[in-house]
């Protein structure tokens, strides 16, 4: 149970939302799927006006979930090897412990073979499915709420959070944080980055749903995607205490610099020839 201070608010919360038995079901779990399903609804409403079939986009869809939720784990997992002391703790996701980045990669890698095998154009579902993903990132961000976790350092902005858990996480790695030279209060309160991601890929969401109406050719909308989420990750991560480190560095920061600046090439480089070959807008509804 977590004692909250938030938005001029005090809140008791409890990670569990409720249980089966005696298998507990965690408020994190309930809003990632919360989130998928937003997900999907958005996307299987707009697919037709996309021209993606939607009976073998379930497949699509299936699939790509599937490679989602294993590489989710999978990056964390590889990047925290020294966390886990069992097989079983790693496939253990119920209190957490999953990679946006690596859902991307696994949702891609499966995802795209299965449009190869369902004859779905890959380029275009990955424009739906990127647009769509905004909005379920928007809402799966507010389980790290539930679970008092993806906070930043201190600040005294009138949204900073507090809590027993930031108050006993930060008291774990003070000195840690202070050997990277960042100076933290275990007693204040702290920047609370999932409500930053979450209201940045909302805005992402309501954006790119307007620029997709007019794309130039297949791929825009998903490379405009990793531009948006990886320039928003990249500044939002630098106020992160939790972040998964490779030497001094945090990789999703070099992970979102590299999607920025690829995305950046790619999008310029698909415009030029989209305009040297005259090619019609592919405009949506």
């Amino acid at each position: 149970m977590y004692s909250v201070e938030f938005l001029g608010k005090t809140f008791s919360i409890d990670p569990v939302a409720f249980s089966i038995g005696s298998f507990p079901v965690y408020w994190y779990g309930v809003l990632i799927a919360t989130g998928f399903l937003a997900a999907l609804t958005v996307a299987f409403r707009r697919a037709q006006n996309w021209k993606i079939p939607t009976d073998p986009m379930i497949d699509v869809v299936l699939l790509g979930t599937v490679g989602a939720i294993v590489g989710a784990r999978a990056y964390y997992v590889l990047t925290t090897l020294n966390r886990y002391h069992s097989f079983a703790e790693m496939l253990d996701i119920r209190d957490g412990g999953i990679a946006i980045y690596g859902a991307l990669i696994g949702a891609l890698l499966c995802g795209g073979l299965a449009c190869l095998w369902r004859k779905i154009k890959v380029l275009n579902m990955l424009d739906l499915a990127a647009w769509a993903f905004l909005i379920g990132q928007a809402v799966g961000r507010w389980g790290n709420f539930m679970n008092q976790e993806a906070f930043g350092s201190n600040t005294a902005l009138p949204w900073g959070m507090y809590s027993n858990a930031t108050r006993e996480y930060l008291t774990s790695v003070e000195q840690t944080l202070a050997s990277q030279g960042v100076t933290v209060d275990p007693a204040l309160p702290v920047h609370p980055c999932f409500l930053y991601e979450s209201i940045w890929c909302l805005v992402g969401f309501v954006l790119l749903y307007f620029l997709s109406r007019r794309r130039r050719f297949m791929g825009e909308t998903f490379l405009q995607y990793i531009i948006w989420y990886g320039a928003g990750r990249f500044v939002i991560e630098h106020f992160r205490t939790d972040s998964l480190m490779i030497g001094p560095f945090k990789i999703s920061q070099v992970v979102a610099l590299l999607c920025v600046v690829f995305g950046t090439v790619a999008l310029v480089v698909g415009i030029v020839k989209t305009r040297k070959s005259k090619t019609p807008a592919l405009v949506m509804q």
